[in-house]
Protein backbone atom coordinates (compact mmCIF):
# COMPACT_ATOMS: atom_id res chain seq x y z
CA UNK A 1 0.00 0.00 0.00
CA UNK A 2 1.52 3.53 -1.25
CA UNK A 3 2.75 5.49 1.93
CA UNK A 4 0.06 8.47 2.31
CA UNK A 5 1.84 11.71 0.76
CA UNK A 6 2.24 14.24 3.65
CA UNK A 7 0.89 18.20 2.70
CA UNK A 8 3.65 20.34 2.07
CA UNK A 9 3.05 22.20 5.62
CA UNK A 10 3.41 19.36 8.10
CA UNK A 11 6.52 20.05 9.41
CA UNK A 12 4.97 23.42 11.22
CA UNK A 13 1.57 21.38 11.52
CA UNK A 14 3.54 18.62 13.39
CA UNK A 15 5.29 21.88 15.36
CA UNK A 16 2.59 23.24 16.83
CA UNK A 17 0.84 19.75 17.44
CA UNK A 18 3.19 18.19 19.04
CA UNK A 19 4.16 21.69 21.44
CA UNK A 20 0.51 21.63 22.34
CA UNK A 21 -0.25 18.31 23.30
CA UNK A 22 1.79 15.39 23.75
CA UNK A 23 2.43 13.18 21.08
CA UNK A 24 0.15 9.90 20.29
CA UNK A 25 3.39 7.75 19.33
CA UNK A 26 4.83 6.36 22.17
CA UNK A 27 7.39 3.39 22.07
CA UNK A 28 5.63 -0.27 23.37
CA UNK A 29 7.91 -2.83 22.77
CA UNK A 30 11.87 -3.32 22.53
CA UNK A 31 14.72 -2.51 24.41
CA UNK A 32 14.27 1.71 25.33
CA UNK A 33 14.46 3.64 27.94
CA UNK A 34 11.08 5.00 28.78
CA UNK A 35 11.73 8.15 30.19
CA UNK A 36 9.01 11.36 30.19
CA UNK A 37 11.61 13.36 29.68
CA UNK A 38 12.41 15.19 25.96
CA UNK A 39 13.98 17.95 24.07
CA UNK A 40 10.89 20.14 24.55
CA UNK A 41 10.74 19.71 28.23
CA UNK A 42 14.02 20.04 28.34
CA UNK A 43 14.26 23.58 27.13
CA UNK A 44 11.01 24.55 28.40
CA UNK A 45 13.33 23.92 31.61
CA UNK A 46 15.67 26.06 30.64
CA UNK A 47 12.72 28.94 29.70
CA UNK A 48 11.65 28.39 33.39
CA UNK A 49 14.65 28.98 35.05
CA UNK A 50 15.58 31.83 33.14
CA UNK A 51 12.39 33.80 34.39
CA UNK A 52 13.52 34.75 37.39
CA UNK A 53 16.63 36.79 35.62
CA UNK A 54 13.97 38.45 33.39
CA UNK A 55 11.00 39.29 35.64
CA UNK A 56 13.94 41.08 37.71
CA UNK A 57 15.86 42.85 34.82
CA UNK A 58 12.25 44.08 33.76
CA UNK A 59 12.02 45.67 37.18
CA UNK A 60 15.36 46.66 37.44
CA UNK A 61 15.08 48.61 33.80
CA UNK A 62 12.14 50.73 35.22
CA UNK A 63 14.76 51.24 38.53
CA UNK A 64 17.52 52.33 36.23
CA UNK A 65 15.11 54.69 34.15
CA UNK A 66 13.49 56.09 37.61
CA UNK A 67 16.99 56.88 39.62
CA UNK A 68 18.99 58.58 36.54
CA UNK A 69 16.00 60.49 35.45
CA UNK A 70 15.09 61.68 38.63
CA UNK A 71 11.99 60.11 38.58
CA UNK A 72 9.10 59.29 41.33
CA UNK A 73 8.12 55.91 39.91
CA UNK A 74 6.70 53.27 42.27
CA UNK A 75 7.54 49.59 42.06
CA UNK A 76 4.51 49.02 39.54
CA UNK A 77 5.14 51.49 37.25
CA UNK A 78 8.59 50.60 37.32
CA UNK A 79 8.58 46.77 36.16
CA UNK A 80 5.80 47.45 33.49
CA UNK A 81 8.12 50.21 31.78
CA UNK A 82 10.30 47.25 31.91
CA UNK A 83 8.18 45.07 30.52
CA UNK A 84 7.11 47.42 27.76
CA UNK A 85 10.85 47.92 26.63
CA UNK A 86 11.53 44.59 26.78
CA UNK A 87 8.27 43.13 24.63
CA UNK A 88 9.57 44.15 21.58
CA UNK A 89 12.75 42.45 22.10
CA UNK A 90 11.01 39.36 22.95
CA UNK A 91 8.61 39.17 19.66
CA UNK A 92 11.44 40.09 17.36
CA UNK A 93 13.82 37.69 18.69
CA UNK A 94 11.19 34.91 18.35
CA UNK A 95 9.68 36.43 15.32
CA UNK A 96 12.37 36.24 13.18
CA UNK A 97 14.33 32.92 14.36
CA UNK A 98 11.42 30.94 14.57
CA UNK A 99 10.36 32.36 11.16
CA UNK A 100 14.02 30.92 10.05
CA UNK A 101 13.71 27.35 12.11
CA UNK A 102 10.19 27.19 10.24
CA UNK A 103 11.29 27.81 6.81
CA UNK A 104 14.15 25.75 7.25
CA UNK A 105 12.37 22.33 8.53
CA UNK A 106 9.91 22.94 5.50
CA UNK A 107 12.76 23.21 2.61
CA UNK A 108 14.31 19.72 4.26
CA UNK A 109 11.66 18.17 5.07
CA UNK A 110 12.22 17.71 9.03
CA UNK A 111 10.75 18.27 12.02
CA UNK A 112 10.51 21.75 13.58
CA UNK A 113 13.10 21.48 16.67
CA UNK A 114 12.58 22.89 20.15
CA UNK A 115 15.60 24.48 20.34
CA UNK A 116 14.89 28.42 19.66
CA UNK A 117 12.56 28.63 22.21
CA UNK A 118 15.61 29.12 24.54
CA UNK A 119 17.97 30.65 22.14
CA UNK A 120 14.98 33.26 21.06
CA UNK A 121 14.61 33.58 25.18
CA UNK A 122 18.41 33.82 25.82
CA UNK A 123 18.97 36.95 23.58
CA UNK A 124 17.28 39.41 24.75
CA UNK A 125 18.15 39.05 28.04
CA UNK A 126 21.78 39.44 27.17
CA UNK A 127 21.68 43.11 24.83
CA UNK A 128 21.36 46.48 26.23
CA UNK A 129 17.16 46.98 26.65
CA UNK A 130 18.02 50.00 24.05
CA UNK A 131 19.11 48.25 21.15
CA UNK A 132 17.32 48.99 17.99
CA UNK A 133 15.32 46.32 16.48
CA UNK A 134 16.27 46.23 13.35
CA UNK A 135 19.82 45.40 14.39
CA UNK A 136 18.22 42.48 16.78
CA UNK A 137 16.13 41.11 13.91
CA UNK A 138 19.82 41.21 11.94
CA UNK A 139 21.26 39.52 14.81
CA UNK A 140 19.41 36.88 14.99
CA UNK A 141 18.61 36.08 11.87
CA UNK A 142 22.85 35.95 11.25
CA UNK A 143 22.86 33.45 14.38
CA UNK A 144 20.27 31.27 13.32
CA UNK A 145 21.26 30.82 9.54
CA UNK A 146 25.16 30.68 9.72
CA UNK A 147 25.84 28.64 13.26
CA UNK A 148 22.45 26.68 13.58
CA UNK A 149 20.97 25.69 9.96
CA UNK A 150 24.07 25.85 7.95
CA UNK A 151 25.47 23.02 10.03
CA UNK A 152 22.27 20.71 10.20
CA UNK A 153 20.26 22.47 13.22
CA UNK A 154 19.73 22.46 16.40
CA UNK A 155 22.29 19.92 18.03
CA UNK A 156 24.87 20.19 15.48
CA UNK A 157 25.84 23.86 15.90
CA UNK A 158 29.25 24.43 16.91
CA UNK A 159 29.02 27.65 18.82
CA UNK A 160 26.02 28.66 21.36
CA UNK A 161 23.74 30.99 18.74
CA UNK A 162 22.82 33.57 21.58
CA UNK A 163 26.29 34.44 22.09
CA UNK A 164 27.15 35.01 18.74
CA UNK A 165 24.07 36.96 17.89
CA UNK A 166 25.45 39.49 20.69
CA UNK A 167 29.34 38.89 19.28
CA UNK A 168 27.45 40.03 15.67
CA UNK A 169 26.08 43.23 17.41
CA UNK A 170 29.03 44.03 19.38
CA UNK A 171 31.31 43.70 16.79
CA UNK A 172 28.88 45.53 14.03
CA UNK A 173 27.39 48.26 16.18
CA UNK A 174 29.66 48.70 18.99
CA UNK A 175 28.50 51.79 19.90
CA UNK A 176 24.79 50.27 20.23
CA UNK A 177 26.53 47.42 22.74
CA UNK A 178 29.09 49.49 24.68
CA UNK A 179 30.27 52.26 26.55
CA UNK A 180 27.52 53.98 29.27
CA UNK A 181 24.71 55.65 27.60
CA UNK A 182 23.41 52.00 26.14
CA UNK A 183 21.75 51.20 29.42
CA UNK A 184 19.31 53.47 30.60
CA UNK A 185 16.71 54.51 28.18
CA UNK A 186 13.81 57.29 27.65
CA UNK A 187 11.63 55.93 25.14
CA UNK A 188 8.27 55.98 26.00
CA UNK A 189 8.90 58.49 28.74
CA UNK A 190 6.87 61.18 27.29
CA UNK A 191 8.57 64.06 29.81
CA UNK A 192 12.04 62.81 28.87
CA UNK A 193 11.56 63.40 25.08
CA UNK A 194 13.54 66.53 24.85
CA UNK A 195 16.36 65.32 27.95
CA UNK A 196 19.81 64.18 26.50
CA UNK A 197 20.46 60.76 27.46
CA UNK A 198 22.19 60.45 30.44
CA UNK A 199 24.96 58.05 30.95
CA UNK A 200 25.07 55.46 33.73
CA UNK A 201 28.06 52.96 33.38
CA UNK A 202 27.96 49.19 34.51
CA UNK A 203 30.05 48.97 37.79
CA UNK A 204 32.10 46.49 35.39
CA UNK A 205 33.34 49.24 33.23
CA UNK A 206 33.88 51.43 36.67
CA UNK A 207 36.21 48.66 37.82
CA UNK A 208 37.69 48.67 34.70
CA UNK A 209 38.56 52.59 35.06
CA UNK A 210 39.74 52.37 38.53
CA UNK A 211 36.87 53.66 40.51
CA UNK A 212 37.40 50.90 43.26
CA UNK A 213 36.95 52.15 46.78
CA UNK A 214 38.62 49.37 49.62
CA UNK A 215 37.55 51.11 52.45
CA UNK A 216 33.72 50.67 51.99
CA UNK A 217 34.20 47.87 49.04
CA UNK A 218 32.01 49.93 46.52
CA UNK A 219 32.76 50.06 42.73
CA UNK A 220 31.54 53.70 41.98
CA UNK A 221 28.29 54.42 43.48
CA UNK A 222 27.63 51.11 43.89
CA UNK A 223 28.05 48.28 46.84
CA UNK A 224 28.84 44.75 46.73
CA UNK A 225 25.10 44.23 47.96
CA UNK A 226 23.50 46.50 45.26
CA UNK A 227 25.83 43.94 42.56
CA UNK A 228 24.48 40.96 43.99
CA UNK A 229 20.91 42.23 44.14
CA UNK A 230 21.04 43.38 40.89
CA UNK A 231 20.46 47.23 41.60
CA UNK A 232 22.96 48.04 38.67
CA UNK A 233 23.08 48.91 35.31
CA UNK A 234 23.33 46.32 32.43
CA UNK A 235 22.03 43.82 29.94
CA UNK A 236 18.94 42.52 31.27
CA UNK A 237 19.19 39.41 32.55
CA UNK A 238 22.55 39.62 33.86
CA UNK A 239 22.62 42.21 36.96
CA UNK A 240 20.80 40.32 39.91
CA UNK A 241 23.06 37.55 41.15
CA UNK A 242 19.53 35.77 43.10
CA UNK A 243 17.73 35.39 40.23
CA UNK A 244 20.03 33.97 38.62
CA UNK A 245 21.44 31.65 41.38
CA UNK A 246 18.31 30.84 41.57
CA UNK A 247 17.64 29.46 37.93
CA UNK A 248 21.01 27.27 37.97
CA UNK A 249 19.67 25.68 41.23
CA UNK A 250 16.53 24.76 39.15
CA UNK A 251 18.50 23.71 36.27
CA UNK A 252 20.80 21.21 38.54
CA UNK A 253 17.97 20.06 40.41
CA UNK A 254 16.50 18.74 37.32
CA UNK A 255 19.62 17.46 35.46
CA UNK A 256 19.16 19.79 32.94
CA UNK A 257 22.53 21.80 33.29
CA UNK A 258 26.36 20.46 34.64
CA UNK A 259 27.10 21.45 37.86
CA UNK A 260 30.40 20.61 36.95
CA UNK A 261 30.76 23.15 34.87
CA UNK A 262 29.21 25.44 37.03
CA UNK A 263 31.27 25.08 39.75
CA UNK A 264 35.05 24.95 37.70
CA UNK A 265 34.41 28.10 35.80
CA UNK A 266 33.26 29.96 38.91
CA UNK A 267 36.79 28.17 40.57
CA UNK A 268 38.73 29.56 36.91
CA UNK A 269 37.23 32.86 37.80
CA UNK A 270 38.26 33.24 41.14
CA UNK A 271 41.67 32.09 40.57
CA UNK A 272 42.60 34.62 38.04
CA UNK A 273 41.12 37.29 39.84
CA UNK A 274 43.41 36.37 42.91
CA UNK A 275 46.39 36.30 40.90
CA UNK A 276 45.48 39.56 39.10
CA UNK A 277 45.00 41.08 42.45
CA UNK A 278 48.61 39.66 43.16
CA UNK A 279 50.16 41.22 40.29
CA UNK A 280 48.63 44.59 40.93
CA UNK A 281 46.44 44.35 37.98
CA UNK A 282 43.53 45.02 39.48
CA UNK A 283 42.36 46.72 43.50
CA UNK A 284 39.04 44.71 43.19
CA UNK A 285 38.79 41.39 45.16
CA UNK A 286 38.25 38.23 43.18
CA UNK A 287 35.06 37.43 44.09
CA UNK A 288 33.61 40.88 42.90
CA UNK A 289 34.92 39.16 39.13
CA UNK A 290 31.17 36.93 40.19
CA UNK A 291 28.76 39.66 40.90
CA UNK A 292 30.01 42.06 37.79
CA UNK A 293 29.15 41.70 34.22
CA UNK A 294 27.83 38.47 32.97
CA UNK A 295 30.02 36.11 34.34
CA UNK A 296 27.71 34.02 36.48
CA UNK A 297 24.72 34.37 33.92
CA UNK A 298 27.64 32.82 31.27
CA UNK A 299 28.80 30.31 33.35
CA UNK A 300 25.03 29.01 34.35
CA UNK A 301 23.05 29.34 31.34
CA UNK A 302 25.47 29.96 28.07
CA UNK A 303 28.38 27.84 29.08
CA UNK A 304 26.46 24.97 30.35
CA UNK A 305 24.79 24.35 27.03
CA UNK A 306 25.19 20.71 26.29
CA UNK A 307 24.90 21.11 22.34
CA UNK A 308 28.12 23.46 22.53
CA UNK A 309 30.00 22.67 25.99
CA UNK A 310 32.06 19.35 26.42
CA UNK A 311 30.78 16.23 27.03
CA UNK A 312 32.96 13.78 28.89
CA UNK A 313 32.86 14.73 32.84
CA UNK A 314 36.67 15.02 33.26
CA UNK A 315 36.67 17.42 30.11
CA UNK A 316 33.47 19.43 32.23
CA UNK A 317 35.78 20.16 34.70
CA UNK A 318 38.63 21.57 32.08
CA UNK A 319 36.38 23.46 29.84
CA UNK A 320 34.21 25.24 32.94
CA UNK A 321 37.87 26.33 34.47
CA UNK A 322 39.10 27.27 31.12
CA UNK A 323 35.54 29.38 30.26
CA UNK A 324 35.66 31.14 33.88
CA UNK A 325 40.03 31.92 33.47
CA UNK A 326 40.16 33.33 30.28
CA UNK A 327 36.82 35.44 30.88
CA UNK A 328 38.65 37.12 34.13
CA UNK A 329 42.33 37.16 32.15
CA UNK A 330 40.22 39.69 29.37
CA UNK A 331 39.05 41.57 31.89
CA UNK A 332 42.14 42.49 33.86
CA UNK A 333 44.37 42.23 30.81
CA UNK A 334 42.35 43.73 27.96
CA UNK A 335 41.89 47.00 28.06
CA UNK A 336 40.01 47.47 24.73
CA UNK A 337 37.12 44.99 25.39
CA UNK A 338 36.20 44.74 29.67
CA UNK A 339 33.98 42.08 29.69
CA UNK A 340 35.36 38.73 28.43
CA UNK A 341 32.91 36.06 29.14
CA UNK A 342 31.07 35.88 25.59
CA UNK A 343 34.39 35.71 24.13
CA UNK A 344 35.32 33.23 26.31
CA UNK A 345 32.58 30.82 25.64
CA UNK A 346 32.64 31.03 22.50
CA UNK A 347 36.55 30.05 22.34
CA UNK A 348 35.95 27.03 24.58
CA UNK A 349 33.11 26.23 22.42
CA UNK A 350 35.63 25.77 19.61
CA UNK A 351 38.02 23.88 21.22
CA UNK A 352 34.99 22.10 23.07
CA UNK A 353 35.34 18.61 21.29
CA UNK A 354 39.34 18.60 21.41
CA UNK A 355 39.15 18.45 25.16
CA UNK A 356 37.17 15.71 24.77
CA UNK A 357 38.94 14.20 22.55
CA UNK A 358 42.15 14.60 24.81
CA UNK A 359 40.31 13.07 27.87
CA UNK A 360 39.28 10.16 25.72
CA UNK A 361 42.59 9.57 24.54
CA UNK A 362 43.85 9.85 27.78
CA UNK A 363 41.34 7.23 29.53
CA UNK A 364 41.86 5.12 26.38
CA UNK A 365 46.03 4.69 26.57
CA UNK A 366 45.36 4.21 30.40
CA UNK A 367 43.14 1.53 30.28
CA UNK A 368 45.53 -0.09 27.36
CA UNK A 369 48.25 -0.41 30.12
CA UNK A 370 46.44 -1.96 32.35
CA UNK A 371 45.44 -4.48 30.00
CA UNK A 372 49.38 -5.01 29.31
CA UNK A 373 50.65 -4.80 32.86
CA UNK A 374 47.56 -6.95 33.73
Amino acid sequence: MAEEKKPWWHSTYDAFDTFLRVPGTVTRKGAHVRDGIDLKRVMIMVVVALVPAALFGMYNVGLQTSTVYGLEWGFWQMFFYGLLRMLPLFVVSYAVGLAIEFASAQIRDEEVNEGYLVTGFLIPLIVPVDVPLWMLALAVAFSVLFVKEVFGGTGMNIWNPALVARAFLFFSYPSSMSGSSVWVSKTWVPALKDVDAISAATPLAIAHDGAFDAATGAVGQYSFMDMVWGFIPGSTGETSVIAILLGGILLVWSGVASWKIMVSSVAGGLLVGWLGQLAGATAVPCYYQLVMGGFLFGSIFMATDPVTAAQTETGKWIYGFLVGALAVVVRLWNPGYMEGMMLAILLMNTFAPLIDHCVVSVHTSRRAKKAVNA
